[in-house]
């Protein structure tokens, strides 16, 4: 599926999933503080009447939250830290 996006990791250090495009928040299911899976989705987007879920590339612990829903959101803009 094309429209799965997940984070961008760097090696032992934190991950951050951006907006890969100008897009619309929908949903944040993470929470600051929150464990997450590997797989789980943690925002979705809306670009071009698509929805865009951002799910988690690896195990960790949501460092940051950084957007809600009903933001536009450019691309490169971090949205979720993880470490």
């Amino acid at each position: 599926d094309g429209s799965v996006r997940r984070a961008r990791t760097h090696a032992d250090g934190p991950q951050a999933l951006e907006a890969p495009m100008p897009a619309t928040v929908l949903r944040v299911f993470a929470k600051a503080g929150e464990a997450v899976r590997a797989g789980e989705t943690l925002v979705i987007l809306e670009a071009m009447k698509m929805e865009l879920p951002l799910r988690a590339a690896a195990d960790g612990v949501v460092r940051r939250v950084s957007c809600e829903a009903g933001q536009l959101v450019q691309p490169g803009a971090t949205l979720v830290e993880l470490e």
